[in-house]
């Protein structure tokens, strides 16, 4: 890999795609050159990049040649129909979406928990993970280093953005229809957003567990290496515009000390302890929109299980969730 490699963005138009050119400008990221990929509709737009204005390119087959890194947030769909295009022209590819996420020989990473996993991809594609999986893991990896990961139980409180720019428009809408006494129009969800929660993350699957919530299952496993992990998971969808919430209960090998469990997150990159609710100090969303880091609270013992913690996580699923943690890839690499 070359020390300034020539990056493209798959999808470059979108909220994700977008947020990762701002990455890599606000990074420093020492690239030769930038390439932006996009539909048919989308080609011809202009997007500035380090005072310069790019102009998006249609997304074909042959888009490939001479790239070294490839940043994909276009959808699964495109990711399956182009990454083995871009990996077999050389290309590192670094994919957002589920596609190749549970494939064996496809490194599943986050940069600041299992980063030696870049150093074996075969098939020239590492996978970025869920966004709520990465939130969740930032803050529970320091906890497992501790005293040893069982088993977790959590319910997510994801926002609007993480269903693309479709889902902020939607609540937008949905508010300014009520403020007006007007009914409010389904387009994204299948119940109203606005003034209401949606216990309803992708699509329901046999078992009863939406595929959202059975990510942080198998994806969890993969990541931190831990194949006997037990997973229990609710993700619900909340009227936030951005920055996902995931309250967990996670139940450790080793007795655990709530003092000791604060101490962890110590000098610790990505992800930051901000506990201190007698003093009303604790994450809420607007903590985290637009920033790099996670924040972690309210942590107490746990009342019903042994040797288990109970804490609160926060994260911008945009940023970490997403755009960021494909970024960190690309440093990694």
């Amino acid at each position: 890999m070359s020390e300034t490699p020539k990056v493209a963005i798959v999808g470059a138009t979108g909220a994700v795609g977008e947020e990762m050119r701002l990455c890599l400008e606000e990074r420093d990221f020492p690239l030769e050159s930038l390439t932006l990929l996009a539909s048919a509709r989308s080609a011809g737009k202009k997007l500035s990049f380090r005072g310069e204005e790019l102009t998006v390119k249609e997304l074909t087959h042959d888009s490939f040649e001479g790239i070294d890194i490839a940043l994909f947030s276009a959808g699964g769909g495109i990711s399956l129909t182009f990454g083995p295009s871009a990996a077999s022209a050389g290309c590192m590819v670094i994919d957002n979406s589920s596609a190749f996420r549970m494939d064996p020989e496809i490194p599943l990473v986050v940069p600041e928990i299992n980063p030696e996993a870049v150093k074996n991809a075969p098939k020239n594609i590492i996978a970025n993970p869920n966004c709520s999986t990465i939130i969740a893991l930032m803050g529970l990896a320091p906890l497992h280093e501790a005293f040893g990961l069982r088993s977790i139980i959590a319910s997510t409180y994801q926002a609007v953005s993480g269903s693309g720019a479709q889902g902020i428009v939607e609540l937008e809408e949905q508010m300014k229809a009520l403020a007006a006494g007007q009914p409010v129009e389904l387009k994204v969800y299948p119940r109203q957003i606005a003034f209401n929660v949606i216990p309803q993350v992708d699509a329901f699957t046999d078992n009863g567990y939406t595929k959202e919530e059975l990510k942080m299952l198998n994806e969890g496993r993969k990541i931190l290496g831990l194949d006997e992990l037990k997973v229990s998971c609710t993700c619900v969808r909340v009227p936030v515009f951005r920055s996902h919430s995931i309250s967990i209960t996670a139940q450790f090998e080793k007795p655990v000390d709530v003092e000791a469990a604060k101490a962890v997150y110590e000098n610790r990159a990505g992800v930051k302890l901000m506990d201190d609710p007698s003093n009303g100090v604790f994450p809420v969303p607007l903590d985290t929109t637009g920033k790099d880091d996670c924040l972690v609270g309210r942590i107490r013992k746990n009342l019903v299980f042994s040797n288990a913690l109970d804490l609160w996580v926060v994260g911008d699923q945009v940023r970490k969730g997403a755009a960021l943690n494909a970024v960190q890839i690309a440093e990694l690499l």
